[in-house]
């Protein structure tokens, strides 16, 4: 991944790394262990456990002799006398479905083979290691690496996933039997495949689609990876009644909800724990974060993280949700407007060009254009609480702490410092004085000046 900062399976999409989708795919088949093998930067993947699988179990493969000599290492964090089944699943393989892996697990305990084999079928197998089949066509000779396979055995197109279901006792065994008699010097996982066939075990397949099984080497695949599972997430809301306009362009994180009858227009992005409810219509070009959206919303042109955003509400086009807002039912945030940390009542407009931040305002009352929540005093940040039906004129600055009372006014242009009880109208601006003849003398001959005289002479003439 060429990355200074994470190892390869912390790097992610939709709100997972790759080893969170492995987990995730994984963790409903219901193991009684689960383990995983770490070695690269092992101190970044055991904290990313912690925090996101705190069942699992890591250990540290301190060399890195393999695939064989891994799944030894968390043999070993294992009792012995476990009976069942183990499922090995690559770390950086995040398209992987749970149905997939339940097929392979009931495919693998019906048969009754000593192992069972995922595979796919390549359009371009180079790289993988090839499954090589009986005569039948049914069970598994082997799994050969390609850098080990023959001219013929390179053409065979079925290739191995490096996902694999055992008999837990039989794999022990044969894992202790690996050599590194191979290209690479290594304890291969596929070889234990030609072990229990060589003790006359049955090994067995079954093959899934290729964008299932694809692994993630590199930036360009995990694009790739991105996409494909973006499809899928979509098509899944899609057939569950939410109406997504563009789904080239329309991004949503595995956390996110969406009830039926969403709309998603284009140029969409959706992460994290978003959660947005029926009838609310969200785009074009938002992107939000943890944000809650109320049913029948709809949001133009946004941005908002961590909000709280009721039901009825209209937003933007071009306004910010930053963390901490929460917006009643029924509000209305206009063009430019930016809110964070603060609570706006029921039906409560904010139309434009306006910031409000740390405040609390009541029901139905009207922002008016250009006002300013002036919150900080350089060292601290203060609080304003706006009442109900209260009409804030275009251009307040409202210098916290302050209280606006319900019912009250304040005039435009005003720099209101101190509090408004309720009913008043707040005035606190200079009384206008009009300077006569000031750009005649002052602009001698400018274009505002020819204006005014121009103006002088005809209101001359009209008298």
């Amino acid at each position: 991944m060429k990355s200074a900062t994470l190892p390869k399976v912390l790097h992610g999409f939709a709100g997972r790394s790759l080893l969170g989708h492995v987990l995730a795919a994984a963790d409903p088949l219901g193991a009684e262990h689960t383990v995983v093998v770490i070695g690269h930067r092992r101190d970044a993947v055991r904290e990313h456990l912690a925090e996101t699988a705190p069942g699992a179990i890591p250990v540290v493969q301190e060399q890195q002799n393999g695939t064989g000599h891994a799944v030894r290492v968390a043999l070993d964090a294992v009792p012995s006398g476990e009976t069942g089944t183990v499922v090995v699943v690559p770390g950086d393989a995040p398209l992987l479905a749970t149905a997939t892996l339940r097929a392979l697990v009931d495919e693998h305990e019906t048969s009754g083979a000593a192992a069972t084999v995922l595979s796919s079928i390549a359009p371009d197998p180079s790289g993988y290691g090839r499954v090589i089949r009986a005569d039948d066509g049914k069970s598994v000779q082997r799994v050969v690496e390609h850098k080990d396979a023959t001219a013929a055995e390179r053409a065979i197109t079925e290739v191995a996933a490096s996902v694999y279901a055992f008999d837990h006792a039989q794999l022990r065994d044969a894992v202790g039997r690996l050599s590194t008699d191979n290209s690479q010097g290594e304890e291969y996982l596929p070889d234990v495949v030609s072990i229990l066939v060589a003790d006359g075990r049955l090994v067995g397949a079954v093959v899934a689609p290729p964008d299932e099984t694809a692994g993630v080497n590199d930036r360009v695949q995990l694009a790739a990876a991105h996409r494909v599972y973006n499809a899928r997430l979509l098509d899944e809301h899609m057939r569950a009644g939410v109406t997504v306009v563009d789904p080239a362009t329309t991004w949503v994180d595995s956390g996110v909800t969406l009830d039926a009858d969403v709309t998603l227009l284009p140029s969409v992005d959706l992460h994290g724990t978003t959660a947005i409810a029926t009838g609310a219509v969200v785009g074009p070009h938002t992107s939000l974060t943890d944000t809650t959206v109320g049913a029948n919303t709809t949001i133009d042109r946004a941005v908002g993280k961590n909000a709280t955003i009721g039901a009825d509400v209209t937003i933007g086009p071009y306004a910010y949700l930053r963390p901490g807002t929460v917006l009643h039912d029924g509000v209305h945030i206009g063009t430019y407007v930016e809110l964070k940390g603060s609570e706006i009542g029921a039906g409560t407009k904010v139309p434009h060009l306006s910031y409000v931040g740390d405040a609390t305002v009541g029901e139905r009352s009207n922002i008016g254009a250009a006002t300013v929540f002036v919150n900080y005093d350089g060292v601290a940040k203060h609080r304003t609480t706006v009442g109900d039906h209260v009409r804030i004129g275009s251009d307040t600055m409202l210098v916290a702490p302050v209280d606006v009372g319900d019912g009250a006014y304040t005039a435009a242009g005003s720099v209101i410092d101190q509090d408004v009880p309720p009913g008043d109208l707040g005035i606190a601006r200079a009384r206008q004085r009009n300077v006569a003849g000031w750009v005649l003398r002052k602009r001698s001959g400018s274009a505002a000046a020819d204006a005014a005289q121009r103006a002088d002479n005809h209101d001359g003439e009209a008298t």
